[in-house]
């Protein structure tokens, strides 16, 4: 495998709306993209963050049956400061994310950051038992669309232990700084501040949505899968999806593949496990560790648990 220093190593990860791709028109620029010049990189490392059997109907537009959808959570470390990026779900393995990193030569103690990728239950979940020395973001607006959460009002999908104004638990924030164009992206946040991890304003499956690049030492190759997104029946004659903003999403959607027709980039996504089982693409196979990478030969081909 070729070692490069080029924008060819971008790298985006976890979005639950990048779980789906559509195959459609949408009018932008021909003009081929540029992204910002640097030598710096991150080092970075896929998690397992849990799964559950899901509906395949409320994923892809035609499809029907069940499948097992895995959570991604993502380790990043530069400089000396280190970030998990969502963490997956939280039932009886709690403490699996810790233990992930403890394999790489990490304790919990050691996290700074925690960067969700947005508010759902299957990516967020309380930090401050776990990673003490943390601090969780969401992205801007996530605040707004969240509170009070399910402690004040029991119909809420919201976490209260992060949206409740009076009696939350936790020590978050949104997002804030220096918002500026990336590729095909009007807003992005250049958050280590050298041009090796850039999270991106993705809008279109809720409020606040977040997606990430980053700029890694190697890589070749990407991945590619389209799917139409589904809609189903929801509350009287009306039809639901899993995005708030169908038509946002799609051209969030058209974003992310221009940038890997115009610069190569390798996409990760939050839930998605067929770049695993392909096992082609060495750029996001060098994100697995070992036990990962004999997962993705001998359990994730069948739906099993890593």
């Amino acid at each position: 495998m070729s070692r490069q220093l080029g924008w060819d190593v971008i790298r985006y990860i976890g979005t639950s709306f990048l779980d789906t791709y559509q195959d459609f028109i949408l009018e932008m620029s021909t003009a081929k993209l540029e992204l910002p010049h640097t030598d710096a990189f991150v080092q970075l490392s896929l998690l397992d963050g849990g799964s559950f059997v899901a509906d395949l109907s409320r994923m892809h537009a035609g499809q029907t049956g069940t499948f097992r959808m895995y959570n991604w959570a993502f380790y990043i470390s530069h400089q000396g400061r280190h970030v998990l990026w969502d963490l997956g779900l939280d039932q009886d393995r709690s403490y699996y994310t810790p233990l992930q990193l403890s394999e790489r030569g990490i304790s919990a103690r050691d996290i700074d950051t925690v960067l969700f990728s947005h508010a759902h239950f299957d990516h967020s979940r309380p930090i401050s038992d776990v990673f003490p020395n943390a601090r969780a973001y969401f992205g801007p607006g996530t605040r707004a669309a969240c509170e009070p959460g399910h402690m004040k009002d029991a119909n809420s999908q919201w976490d209260g232990r992060f949206f409740d104004p009076e009696d939350s638990t936790e020590d978050w924030d949104e997002l804030q700084g220096h918002w500026k164009p990336f590729g095909s992206f009007e807003k992005a946040l250049d958050y280590f501040g050298d041009g090796s991890f850039w999270v991106l304003d993705a809008p279109g499956h809720m409020a606040g949505n977040l997606a990430a690049a980053a700029r890694l030492q190697c890589g070749e190759d990407l991945l590619d899968e389209k799917q139409e997104i589904a809609e189903f029946p929801g509350p009287g004659t009306e039809c639901v999806s899993l995005h708030t903003d169908m038509a946002t999403a799609k051209e969030t959607m058209a974003k992310i593949r221009r940038l890997e027709k115009d610069v190569g980039v390798h996409t990760a996504l939050a839930h998605d496990a067929l770049w695993m089982k392909n096992g082609t693409d060495q750029v996001l196979m060098s994100l697995l560790d070992d036990k990962m990478k004999a997962a993705a030969k001998e359990k994730i081909p069948y739906d099993e648990i890593p």
